[in-house]
């Protein structure tokens, strides 16, 4: 049978067969080889990104599946996106095989479990999009889902590390992250994992580029809920506005911390101006501020 690249040995000593020096380069060096294979793969994370940021300006939703170290990659993915780019958690959902493994077990037969698929694609619409992760690219639960998913209409993202495999063959941007075999032969926490946690930050703030969440290399729509972030969210309205602390305090305040509204208000509109101009231009801050000048 021939093995998937996943879970071939790569073409030097094992890991085992050599000293804990040379086996931590080994590792950091199949670490650097996968994130250099998503270079591959930026012309589809581009398209990727486009897609996902239509989805949320139509008011859809963006349905992460996978299983195992997949779904934790697509669970960090996903949880981020409400504090970083302050996406609607309404619009965001999270299918992982067997549910996220609060008390640290992840049993393997979950992902093998497409019974699911059926219950989980009622929700899905044409409006939605699915972010499916496998890094063998045939794992039966998310390619179950990408199947149920595609027959509703709703757009299919794939991201896999294997080429011409189910997922990828179904979906509409099939994102393929040709990964070298693992150090750790199989073992696709490690650089398969790294690759698609690489593709996945890419692709969400590519996304947060498109919605207008980023403006002079900042977060501008971050939701500032602890004291690291508020202090965050004053330094980017005190710098693009270019005000003292005073007036950054009184726009963030009067902004009830919504930091794109407070840099408008900040620099001279008044709340509706700013919510209306922000309206205008589909939440992107730097046509406000140039109508400002």
């Amino acid at each position: 049978m021939l093995l998937r690249q996943t879970e071939n040995l790569p073409d030097h000593p094992a890991i085992d067969a050599v000293g804990p020096d040379v086996a931590a380069k080994m590792m950091l060096d199949g670490q650097v080889a996968a994130v250099q294979a998503v270079a591959g793969a930026t012309n589809t994370i581009t398209r990727a990104a486009q897609i996902m940021a239509d989805t949320i300006a139509s008011g859809g939703t963006l349905i992460y599946a996978a299983a195992g170290s997949s779904g934790l990659m697509a669970l960090a993915d996903v949880c981020e996106l409400p504090g970083t780019f302050g996406i609607c958690a309404d619009q965001l959902r999270l299918h992982m095989a067997g549910g996220v493994p609060a008390d640290g077990h992840m049993p393997g037969q979950t992902e093998d479990d497409t019974a699911q698929a059926d219950a989980i694609a009622t929700d899905i619409t044409q409006n939605d999009c699915l972010i499916a992760l496998s890094a063998s690219g045939s794992t039966p639960f998310p390619v179950a889902i990408a199947e149920k998913a595609a027959a509703r209409g709703a757009s299919v993202i794939g991201i896999a590390n294997n080429p011409d495999t189910p997922l990828l063959n179904i979906a509409d941007i099939a994102i393929c992250i040709h990964t070298p075999p693992e150090v750790l032969a199989g073992s696709t926490r490690l650089g398969a994992g790294t690759a698609q946690k690489v593709a996945l930050n890419m692709i969400s703030t590519l996304m947060g580029l498109h919605l207008g969440h980023v403006y002079q290399g900042r977060m501008v729509n971050l939701v500032a809920d602890n004291a690291k972030l508020r202090e965050r969210a004053a330094g980017i309205v005190r710098t693009i506005a270019g005000v003292t602390d005073q007036k950054t305090q009184t726009a963030l305040e009067t902004a009830n911390g919504n930091v794109k509204l407070a840099i408008l208000i900040a620099s001279g509109l008044d709340p509706v101006q700013a919510q209306q101009a922000l309206k205008v231009h589909k939440g992107h801050l730097g046509p406000c501020l140039a109508r400002n000048d």
